[in-house]
């Protein structure tokens, strides 16, 4: 029987309470995104960017 969800990766759930007006803004960066992806996905996807920007400042990027 196939399992329901994400595929297993060495991933850890992280759970976190936003404000409104941040989320409203992360919704907003998803609809202009062309494959228009979930909220999981876009904040997913908004912190590799944050860490691809940064990754000279720090010493090891987490993939």
């Amino acid at each position: 029987m196939k399992k329901i969800g994400r595929p297993s990766k060495n991933t850890e759930q992280v759970t976190v309470r936003l404000l409104v007006e941040t989320i409203e803004a992360i919704d907003a960066a998803r609809k202009s995104e062309d494959d228009l992806p979930s909220r999981p996905e876009m904040i997913r996807r908004m912190i590799d960017d944050w860490l691809d920007r940064h990754a000279e400042e720090s010493p090891k990027k987490v993939e």
